[in-house]
């Protein structure tokens, strides 16, 4: 007989943590996302607060200033309660690197298994590296490891009406127009609209990566 409670088992979280493949872009450069790391406070924090103008309109309401949400104690009640529910595994955060260098982040969350297979797909880009398709083929790497990795059959994404920008790094990936959410998030101090977009898996026979590569976007 047992002398003592042992500690209950844990499945390891499917697709985490784990890194992709590297993808290189038209300009040479080579992307690719690993798992978020306590080591990326300082650019977290940094580059965030640095592209206010650029993060705050599209991202959820924070209480108090940007700088406050973006502070030493904010990444780590941030990082800790990311790495807690990627440990649970609902949560998959990504960085998003640029030859090996911190351009961003890409998460995968509320991931369901079961007969609903579900996540959402969020990303932001650091300024320095936008407009060279860095989004676009983070996004693609997101979406291929949920489906290949974490094993889901559908995944989703928003974007507001004001940043099509989004929209078309989405198009881009393969994802469909599915609705118009009404005020559904509060983002920059008000409740958005937004467009809702979709990806099942039996959609294409092929990845998002290679139909990046079939267009020329990526080589």
């Amino acid at each position: 007989m047992f002398d003592r409670v042992l500690a209950p088992f844990r499945a390891p979280t499917p697709g985490w943590p784990e890194s992709t493949g590297d993808v290189i872009l038209r300009d040479g450069s080579h992307v690719r996302l690993r798992p978020l790391a306590s080591r990326d406070a300082e650019a977290w924090m940094q580059m965030r607060i640095q592209d206010e103008k650029w993060l705050k309109p599209v991202e959820p309401t924070t209480q108090g200033t940007w700088r406050d949400a973006h502070s030493p104690a904010a990444w780590r009640n941030s990082y800790l309660n990311l790495k807690r529910l990627a440990a649970d595994g609902t949560v998959v955060p990504f960085v998003i690197e640029v030859d090996g260098h911190f351009a961003g982040q890409v998460t995968l969350g509320n991931i369901q298994h079961g007969a609903v297979s579900e996540c959402w797909i969020g990303y932001w880009v650091y300024s320095p590296y936008m407009g060279r398709g860095v989004a676009t083929a983070a996004c693609a790497l997101g979406t291929d490891h949920a489906f290949g990795r974490v094993g889901m059959h559908r995944v989703t994404a928003t974007y507001l009406p004001y940043n099509p920008a989004s929209g078309r790094v989405l198009k881009a990936c393969g994802y469909r127009e599915e609705g118009f959410m009404r005020r559904n998030l509060h983002i920059d101090g008000q409740w958005r609209d937004h467009h809702f977009v979709a990806l099942n898996i039996e959609d294409f026979p092929t990845t998002a990566v290679q139909r990046l590569a079939a267009a020329g976007r990526i080589r």
